[in-house]
């Protein structure tokens, strides 16, 4: 398949999936925002969960090739700047939709085996880059010496997921945990911080609970 094929019937899928959500989404209304036919996506797809399985991978290659250049001097810098882009919205004017209908792709994973693999994909590769900046930054000096970059990558993802789903669920912005996330890095992380008390991954995953 061509890139401008795939880019268009991806952009094509996120349209859609912005304006119908899941569970009501069709391969016409996929066709309806793209420039290609509907017999191009049936060509291409075997039907609606083989387009969202290749929506999927299509998603965790842009936010690969979004992230690949991290900005900052610093692995703090690096930290701070890989998680305000994280939690802040690439189009905020379907951003509450899509979050939304990622939700309710996320509800299928459990039964999904395709679905499930994607998002987890998806998740070690957020883990995989907050564990590799929390290394380099204690290796650094930067952050405090006895931090595990893995339980601390485990954490922040956590938070992360947590502030999708709530941004979806109950209408909270991702601004209030992207200060949360900010404050953390400062005061916990950074040797020169003024916490003593690192938060776990069950305080992580009751902020995601809430």
């Amino acid at each position: 398949m061509a890139d401008d094929t795939i880019n268009d019937l991806m952009e094509a899928t996120y349209c859609a999936l912005c304006k119908h959500g899941y569970a009501e989404l069709t391969m016409q209304d996929i066709a309806a925002e793209s420039t290609k036919s509907k017999g191009t996506l049936h060509y291409h797809f075997e039907g609606k969960q083989d387009l969202l399985e290749s929506f999927l991978e299509y998603i965790l290659d842009r936010f690969e090739e979004r992230t690949e250049t991290i900005p900052g001097e610093t692995p703090s810098e690096k930290l701070h700047e890989f998680f305000d882009e994280l939690l802040t919205p690439s189009d905020e004017d379907s951003a509450e939709e899509f979050r939304t209908a990622i939700l309710e792709i996320k509800a299928q994973s459990p039964y999904n085996e395709a679905y499930r693999e994607r998002l987890s994909e998806f998740d070690r590769a957020l883990r995989d880059r907050t564990a590799g900046f929390v290394a380099d930054g204690i290796e650094t000096g930067e952050f405090r010496d006895g931090i595990d970059p893995d339980e601390t990558a485990d954490f922040l993802v956590t938070l992360f997921h947590g502030a999708q789903t709530r941004a979806a669920a109950v209408d909270r912005s991702p601004e209030h945990t992207k200060q949360s996330v900010h404050e953390y890095i400062d005061s916990t992380l950074r040797a020169d911080g003024s916490s003593s008390e690192e938060p776990t991954v069950a305080d992580g995953e009751a902020e995601a609970g809430k």
